[in-house]
């Protein structure tokens, strides 16, 4: 159950971005983390930066990156801050972001948006839909797109099993809770957990499933990037 203070209208927002995964399934042969190989002229992070850097709600956006990472050294004067504390996991990275936050003056009944540094191609208005969706919702919420393709089980290479997809959704993020509720729910969750939701429902909670877009989507394979670019440079033309 959450804490009634959890409802207070003077709650804030803040935003965490864990960067600190180098996204072996990309197929990167620079060596350079997935993050920060460059889409349409920009690293791929800072394209996912600036669509939470419009949003004035936020009152602030932590990136959560691994010990030693120096990549956001040569950016002065940024406009959000990053903090060297990520983990092993993703799930680890989250956990020690947001005990940087609290560090920092953020509040346990205070909302946190988290979302992967690799979905590139979230927009603001993305971003302020899941925000109007659940600020005044007792769980939160998350971004997800409802499954269109027929959904097969699978067993030694071949189909098992078809899935009823009529309930099937494709979570994607941000995903939006208290800071105090997601922290213990992680805590409680461990470090194989692999989204804040799936953590969330560990405590016997349901979060609100906010309908997003498809091209929400997180560059994860090598046929990603230049998917994301077409996408990206699409907007640039037409914005």
């Amino acid at each position: 159950m959450t804490d009634p203070a959890d409802t207070r209208p003077s709650a804030r927002f803040f935003a965490l971005i864990p960067c600190a995964g180098q996204g072996s399934r990309a197929g990167v042969a620079t060596g350079q983390a997935k993050q920060y190989q460059e889409i349409a002229g920009l690293p791929m992070v800072l394209h996912t930066l600036a669509a939470f850097l419009e949003i004035e709600r936020l009152a602030r956006t932590l990136v959560v990156v691994a010990p030693g990472d120096g990549f956001f050294d040569s950016i002065p004067k940024r406009p959000f801050d990053v903090v060297a504390c990520g983990g092993e996991s993703r799930a680890d990275s989250v956990r020690q972001g947001l005990g940087a936050l609290l560090q920092a003056g953020a509040e346990i009944g205070d909302w946190v948006l988290v979302h992967d540094a690799a979905r590139c191609l979230v927009t603001p208005g993305q971003i302020n839909q899941l925000i109007d969706a659940c600020q005044h919702d007792a769980v939160g919420g998350l971004l997800a797109h409802k499954l269109p393709d027929t959904l097969k089980c699978e067993l030694n290479g071949r189909v098992a099993a078809t899935l009823d997809r009529s309930d099937k959704w494709l979570a994607q993020t941000p995903q939006m809770f208290r800071l105090g509720m997601l922290r213990q729910a992680l805590a409680l969750a461990g470090a194989a957990v692999t989204d804040e939701s799936s953590a969330i429902e560990m405590l016997g909670l349901a979060p609100r499933l906010v309908a997003g877009s498809a091209q929400n989507f997180k560059v994860t394979y090598p046929e990603d990037f230049a998917l994301a670019e077409a996408i990206l440079l699409n907007r640039s033309r037409t914005a």
